[in-house]
């Protein structure tokens, strides 16, 4: 009889993935009819997200991102620079987003995916547009000297909201970066750290390694957090699977800063319209998932400080 029971549980679960990969707009469209998606997940429900402090040893700053199973790798270095004459007294922030092949079965090895360069200036510019960064604090010494950040983010799963991951991993790691004291010495040089003297009274080497007494934390003033949206229908859904957004195509994305201020609403294409209401309804579920992220993010800073 168990037997029997089980064979039958086995047959209709195979029954259901024919379904699922024959129609799978319908199958979906099944789901949403309960206000409920193939995960478990309620339509405006985010998934399960963790964020790791110091993933990379080697870097200034860096952290691991997971939301549901998207998963982001970033990474910043910092090297010293000739600012513009343009911006004398601001250093840089230069942004990349990598998708190697590992991430996902349609990026194809020696291709170049498509999605890449387009997250990286959406990365740039929301980074730019929010005021998360004070390029000044940047700053070493006016035309003479000034960081370039170098952030590096890498897809290690690409399972939907590919740029609210990449995004939160970017402040995870501005969050952990920390930079070394620097000072100009009479040659004009850059000297990293704070050397003190030796007991004769001579400087030590310039190539000791800084220790972390001699790094400081960025400030961060209004950081921002995002949440991508797809509309079907009458339908919102929040945070969405890559299979989700394959099938149903219409992606919103909203970022809002941590006080809440719209920062940028992007919408890639698609067929369905954002109307008014669509996108005030979009931005409450994005001021959920702010207070969400905040803490998050929070905890692995306190987690972070204990270790």
């Amino acid at each position: 009889m168990d037997t029997a029971n089980g064979s039958g549980d086995l047959s209709s679960q195979m029954e259901l993935d024919a379904f699922r990969r024959l129609f799978p707009l319908r199958f979906h469209e099944r789901y949403l009819s309960e206000s409920i998606r193939p995960d478990g997940r309620a339509l405006g429900e985010a998934r399960y997200t963790t964020v790791v402090l110091g993933s990379v040893a080697s870097a200034d700053g860096s952290a691991l991102v997971k939301i549901g199973s998207t998963t982001m790798l970033a990474a910043i270095k910092v090297e010293v620079m000739t600012p513009s004459a343009d911006s004398p007294d601001e250093g840089s922030i230069a942004v990349e987003f990598h998708m190697p092949p590992i991430c996902s079965s349609l990026v194809r090895p020696g291709r170049p995916a498509e999605a890449a360069p387009v997250i990286s200036k959406q990365l740039s510019d929301t980074i730019a547009s929010s005021g998360m960064i004070d390029l000044k604090d940047l700053c070493l010494a006016s035309g003479k000297a000034a960081w370039m950040a170098y952030l590096d983010i890498y897809c290690l799963d690409a399972d939907g909201a590919l740029f609210d991951a990449a995004l939160l991993s970017a402040v995870a790691a501005f969050s952990h970066l920390e930079i070394p004291l620097a000072s100009l010495n009479d040659d004009g040089r850059v000297v990293l750290g704070t050397k003190k003297k030796n007991k004769n009274g001579v400087p030590e080497p310039e190539n000791e390694p800084v220790t972390k007494e001699e790094k400081r934390k960025l400030h961060l003033n209004s950081v921002p957090f995002s949440l991508s949206c797809i509309l079907h229908k009458n339908y919102i859904l929040a945070d969405p699977t890559a299979e989700e957004e394959v099938i149903m195509e219409t992606v919103l994305n909203v970022v809002l800063d941590s006080s809440y201020q719209l920062v940028s609403l992007y919408k890639p294409g698609g067929p369905a319209l954002a109307s008014t209401s669509v996108i005030q309804d979009c931005v409450a579920f994005t001021k959920q998932r702010v207070n969400q992220l905040k803490n998050i993010l929070s905890e692995a800073i306190s987690d972070m400080d204990v270790d």
